[in-house]
């Protein structure tokens, strides 16, 4: 094995072991809080594409107002096979992604009604495939401020809190996805992740739409961090308009041309190898990579053989509360 290999597999390896501690704590009555990231954005800000892009495929639900009325936990796993596994249908493979989509929607009417209505509980899907790398992501009901239909009048302050569950978490990346075309320091997702976390060490910036603003005006500024910086800076990423969405426009044919719009614009061919979706792939899961998860009790408290031959697996040390990213 060569040294890319290698270099490969131990990057691969941390979360797959960390999810089988969660398993046997679970049995225990423990938890742990994993490394994940949490996807944060207005409604229409581009969120379900990056999201679709990171995973390779098209399976998220569509359409106007809030899609999203329940967090989805998305655990990539690469795996040679492809397919999807629901929590609460285990052992049932989907192999069609129409038909993920089609389950995530009825699962959502099952947990929320068939209004407008919100709720808590999450949707865990499992996604295995080549195309992936190993990464935990939410999907979050994205933000608005005014109720339709027949939305609860405090809609946006349920929206909130749901997000703010995820996102308090310390072991929690925050990707705060922004329309380029929208006024950043306006930005509700920007806002939220800066009262969290203040100093900015967990929260990366998203500039979703560079391809949709007006004529003579770019976001160079911002992907070079020098407009309201942040600590982990932002990264810009072009998803499929409508149009192409309309017209079946697959994947990497979306990342082909995402490619060439960064090596083609005069404001971006410099930074097109810090722009684009396998780069923001690659920095969420090698910064996952540095986040070891807490041990929320010593050794002597029940813990089995088994279990503690995962934790002994787990690469670096388990921190106590305190260490710092």
């Amino acid at each position: 094995m060569g040294n890319q290999e290698r270099t490969a597999s131990r990057m691969e390896a941390p979360i797959p072991l960390v999810r089988r501690l969660q398993d046997a704590l679970d049995s225990l009555g423990q938890s742990l809080q994993l490394p994940q990231v949490a996807v944060v954005g207005g409604q229409s800000s581009g969120k379900s594409s990056v999201l679709e892009n990171l995973v390779g495929r098209d399976f998220l639900p569509r359409g106007s107002g809030i899609v999203t009325r329940t967090p989805l936990i998305l655990q990539l796993l690469h795996s040679t096979a492809e397919y999807g596994e629901f929590s609460h249908c285990k052992g049932k493979k989907f192999t069609d992604f129409n038909q993920i989509r089609m389950e995530i929607e009825a699962e959502t009417c099952r947990l929320t009604g068939s209004n407008k209505g919100i709720c808590s509980a999450p949707i865990v899907l499992q996604i295995h495939s080549p195309h992936v790398l190993n990464l935990t992501l939410v999907d979050l009901p994205g933000m608005t401020k005014v109720p339709v239909e027949d939305q609860p009048a405090d809609i946006e302050y349920q929206i909130r809190d749901i997000i703010m569950q995820y996102i308090c978490n310390e072991n929690c990346l925050i990707l705060a996805v922004v329309p380029a075309n929208t006024d950043l320091p306006n930005s509700d997702a920007l806002k939220l992740a800066k009262d969290v976390d203040p100093q900015g060490l967990r929260t990366f910036g998203v500039i979703t739409k560079l391809d949709l603003m007006d004529e003579g005006t770019d976001a160079k500024e911002i992907l070079e961090n020098r407009f309201l910086p942040l600590r982990r800076g932002y990264v810009g990423v072009v998803n499929r308009c409508q149009k192409d969405i309309d017209g079946k426009k697959d994947l990497q044919a979306a990342l082909e041309s995402e490619r060439t719009f960064f090596l083609s614009h005069p404001a971006y061919r410099h930074l097109a190898d810090r722009a684009g979706t396998p780069y923001l792939q690659q920095i969420l899961h090698q910064r996952l990579q540095v986040l070891t998860p807490l041990l929320p009790f010593p050794p002597s408290a029940g813990l089995s053989l088994s279990t503690l031959s995962v934790v002994s697996s787990l690469p670096g040390t388990l921190h106590i509360p305190g260490w710092k990213i």
